[in-house]
């Protein structure tokens, strides 16, 4: 029938499927906004979690440091200032030496030897920079009737400092210092010869190494005879006494242990600048100066001091650190070298979070170790153990009358069987006291000095493999009369997780 009316269930149903269909969309496209809304967000607080974890690992890692080191400062119980008597003493013991050479006198400028005879360093003198006026010590053996040797101490100065010297504290037996003094328009070493000391005599000055040249000149000119160190007056510093090595002891040890407190503190992402500065921080906080400090990772560590010209490479668990640090302490110096990886780090955030960071496809720093070169790693562990096995075999040759070069070949040979030989590349150790290095100097041709008790090294292998990583272990050794030498940085590394 053509006029026939639809059925009402037809008129009915269009309008409610048109209405559920609009529902569907609306809420298809809520819950697409809504899942890209949590996409966003979750992609910006894990770049904020990122940021935030960045910014609070450096000055976490510096409070742990520090804490970790103030757990036990024992190291420093030991530590007492070299006594006045025994700057005399020394100057005795050189005047000796001075006598025995046929040497009038002994000549140096403030710097690390003045500071060893007299108490002085340059900083103490002139705290800007090195002064043109000479300021000079002088020490001449006075040789008694019965043959008895001492040391007459004098000084040099411009006449308008003469006030400063005196206020110096320099130890004397005197009551007051014996002063040579010379005005602005006066030659000073011309002053010098004709004084009270010499007479005008020309005599045989023997001048400090770290003397400079316009001053020696200046002597040369007015009629002295200079001549350098020989070895019998370099002996005198370089066998220490027991309070030295009581310093040496306290210096080195701390400076070991603050490596080692700071270690379970370092996360990945830090660089090695802050790094340096954590570990300068901790150094800082136990009365420490502050004198060299490389820290390098990975193949910056193929640089024995590449620390100089870098410092933004960033650290990772599979990093090879390499730390060679030195600090001063009531006058004496610490040189020590440390080759370690960090701990595997622990998940940082909440569980839900680390799964959505996969699913965004940012892999969680703590995973990252899971991506590294297992035949690299072998590697880094094979070459600490060699080093660790050089630097024992070094310590096992420091005794009494063997010479200098056989403690470097004692070390080398063990790295060469291994066939790394080419990796070796500068000499074992130096001499330590005041200075960082001093002589003598442990290098394979180094055979004409001979170990001594009293002498003090630097006992540092380490094995470079070029734009790879490199490895060096650094401890210091105290020559003894008899026996083996003595360790005076605590204790050696055992593992690299155990620097």
């Amino acid at each position: 029938m053509p006029n026939a009316e639809k059925c009402p269930e037809d008129v009915s149903s269009s309008p409610y499927r048109q209405d559920s269909r609009r529902r569907a969309r609306v809420l298809q496209l809520i819950a697409t906004s809504f899942l890209l809304y949590a996409t966003v967000s979750f992609y910006y607080l894990a770049s904020f979690y990122d940021r935030t974890t960045a910014a609070n690992a450096y000055e976490k890692a510096q409070e742990c440091a520090i804490r970790n080191l103030h757990s036990d400062l024992s190291f420093l119980d030991p530590a007492v200032p070299i006594a006045a008597d025994e700057f005399l003493e020394r100057r005795d013991r050189l005047a000796r030496a001075l006598a025995a050479s046929g040497v009038d006198a002994f000549v140096l400028e403030p710097g690390y030897t003045f500071q060893y005879y007299g108490n002085i360093s340059q900083t103490d003198w002139e705290p800007w920079e090195p002064e043109e006026r000479p300021f000079l010590m002088v020490v001449l053996p006075i040789i008694t009737s019965s043959g008895k040797v001492s040391a007459k101490t004098a000084f040099l100065s411009p006449h308008f400092e003469e006030g400063r010297v005196r206020m110096l504290g320099i130890p004397s037996r005197e009551e007051e210092l014996d002063i040579v003094i010379w005005e602005e328009h006066w030659n000073p070493y011309e002053t010098l010869l004709n004084s009270r000391l010499f007479n005008g005599r020309s005599a045989r000055l023997m001048v400090d190494e770290e003397i400079r040249d316009f001053i020696v000149r200046g002597l040369d000119l007015a009629g002295f005879q200079t001549f350098g160190l020989n070895p019998e007056v370099e002996l005198v510093r370089q066998q220490k006494s027991p309070a030295e090595v009581e310093l040496l002891r306290v210096v080195n040890t701390g400076t070991v242990v603050a490596v080692r407190a700071m270690r379970p503190c370092l996360v990945p992402g830090l660089t090695e600048d802050e790094v340096t500065e954590i570990l300068n921080s901790a150094l800082l906080s136990i009365n420490f100066g502050l004198f060299f400090n490389i820290v390098l990772f990975e193949e910056h560590g193929a640089l024995p001091h590449g620390g100089f010209v870098t410092g933004w490479k960033k650290l990772t668990p599979e990093s090879m650190v390499v730390i060679d640090v030195g600090a001063h302490y009531l006058g004496y110096s610490s040189d020590i070298c440390r080759s370690f990886f960090i701990d595997p780090p622990k998940p940082r955030g909440p569980i839900a979070l680390g799964f959505i960071l996969q699913l965004l496809g940012k892999v969680p720093k703590e995973q990252e170790a899971l991506h590294a070169d297992p035949e690299l790693r072998a590697e880094k562990l094979k070459v600490w153990d060699i080093v660790l096995d050089a630097q024992s075999a070094a310590a096992a040759a420091f005794r009494p009358n063997n010479t200098a070069a056989s403690v470097d070949i004692a070390a080398r040979k063990v790295i060469e069987d291994e066939g790394y030989g080419y990796g070796f590349t500068h000499r074992l150790g130096h001499g330590i006291g005041i200075k960082a290095h001093e002589s003598p100097y442990l290098n394979k041709w180094n055979k004409d000095v001979i170990l001594q008790p009293g002498m003090t090294f630097t006992n540092e292998p380490g094995i470079y493999l070029e734009n790879r990583f490199g490895v060096r272990h650094e401890d210091i050794y105290l020559v003894k009369e008899s026996g083996d030498a003595e360790l005076l940085t605590g204790r050696r590394a055992t593992g690299p997780y155990d620097p």
